[in-house]
């Protein structure tokens, strides 16, 4: 983002507004710096009720964080807000990922681990996630993807996301990728249907899809299979990426193999 970020020495009070990258704090042995998280930082679960709740992604509670007296703050361009963001800057050092392929997530995971000061336990969680992402191969045949994230409208994901690098390690053509459409298209069912897609995975985040969406659609698009999958699995990119490779490699063995 062109800004350089100034933080102590040691960093003693980390505030997150990214539930992937609170997870990753937590696994990188922070658990006692990590002061402030998001209502949507969930994991892991048996730690996160240690740190007070500043609000959602993309909505904060200035005057909960300026209470925490962080050191640092973690964010990221996609999920927060600029005005947001701005704003913590103005008092706080503010250090922000951009992040829209697997290879940019484990950068981002050694990057806070230096900034942090846990290089070695950063190093071995990239290293591990990429030995297990190294197993997961392509589908024996070419699917044609629909992934949708919201209802009402329907929207799906598009070109430069991370959730679209991951369909594309599965060997999935995202029928939405053009470079001509936004991240995330609105789209509709006549869309799907035109665009061929033979696969519609729903998501469990942010719209939490679950049977009975399944069943509305596949009455819709009877020519395609229409499956209910872990949004966390395609959408978090920081340590929960070592359960994602496996999980991922499971989902494609589980459409028929892989070549």
């Amino acid at each position: 983002m062109g800004r350089k970020v100034v933080v102590p020495e040691r960093v003693r009070r980390i505030v997150s507004l990214v539930p992937s990258q609170t997870e990753l704090l937590y696994d990188l042995g922070l658990s006692a710096e990590v002061v402030g998280r998001t209502s949507f930082c969930i994991h892991p679960r048996e730690k996160v009720d240690g740190a007070r709740v500043v609000g959602g992604t993309k909505r904060f509670r200035f005057d909960v964080i300026d209470e925490l007296h962080p050191d640092l703050i973690i964010g990221n361009k996609e999920e927060n807000y600029v005005e947001g963001i701005e704003r913590l800057a103005e008092s706080h050092a503010v250090w922000m990922s951009d992040i829209e392929t697997l290879d940019e997530a484990l950068d981002m995971i050694r990057a806070v681990g230096d900034l942090v000061h846990r290089q070695e336990r950063a190093e071995t969680l990239a290293t591990e996630i990429e030995v297990r992402f190294g197993a997961l191969a392509p589908t024996r045949q070419r699917r044609r993807v629909a992934y949708l994230i919201w209802r009402r409208p329907y929207m799906a994901v598009g070109a430069h996301t991370f959730i679209h690098d991951l369909l594309v390690r599965c060997g999935f053509d995202n029928v939405f990728a053009s470079p001509d459409r936004a991240r995330y298209p609105e789209v509709t069912i006549e869309e799907i249907r035109a665009c061929s897609a033979d696969l519609v995975l729903l998501s469990s985040e942010p719209f939490p899809f679950d049977e009975r969406h399944r069943e509305e659609l596949a009455d819709l698009l009877p020519d395609a299979d229409i499956r209910l999958v872990d949004g966390e699995m395609f959408s978090w990119y920081g340590s929960r990426l070592l359960l994602a490779g496996e999980s991922l490699r499971n989902f494609v063995v589980s459409l028929g193999g892989v070549r």
